[in-house]
């Protein structure tokens, strides 16, 4: 297997060229867990913004009718407590850790500033998608709201 080095100034051991490529791959939009939040709620009527860079965050999904955000988070890159799919790379643990907890402290103030601009802030979580347990409280919501 080829190794890539690393620049001198960022510490740690070679990348493999395999681990690089599968992590350039790694999407932040359009992911498949989000299309499929985004099909049911299309599906049901609802209408919504995409990735609106005017807010905090950039939420996956705004629906201005109701004030509301989703951000459709992986379990992996967002750390869903309890779940499975948050599992921690064997090598570079620190590195991972200090990444997670990032990642974290990111979505924690985001979350903050929405609310405090008056948003509804929602999350959808990947192992949620994945087992099809999104659908029915989201749309539950959307029937409470509309009176």
């Amino acid at each position: 297997m080829a190794f890539m080095r690393r620049p001198a100034e960022i510490d740690g051991p070679p990348v493999a060229e395999l681990t690089r490529r599968i992590m350039q791959r790694v999407r932040g939009r359009d992911t498949s867990p989000e299309l499929k939040v985004r099909r049911a709620l299309h599906g049901h009527g609802l209408r919504f913004v995409l990735h609106d860079s005017r807010l905090p965050g950039r939420p996956d999904i705004v629906l201005p009718r109701w004030n509301t955000v989703i951000f459709v988070h992986g379990c992996f890159w967002h750390r869903h407590r309890d779940c499975r799919y948050a599992t921690t790379p064997k090598t570079r643990t620190e590195f991972w850790k200090e990444k997670f907890e990032r990642n974290v402290a990111r979505d924690t103030a985001n979350r903050r500033d929405l609310e405090r601009m008056g948003w509804r802030v929602l999350e959808v979580w990947e192992c949620d998608v994945k087992k099809r347990r999104f659908e029915e409280p989201l749309l539950a919501l959307f029937k409470s709201l509309d009176g």
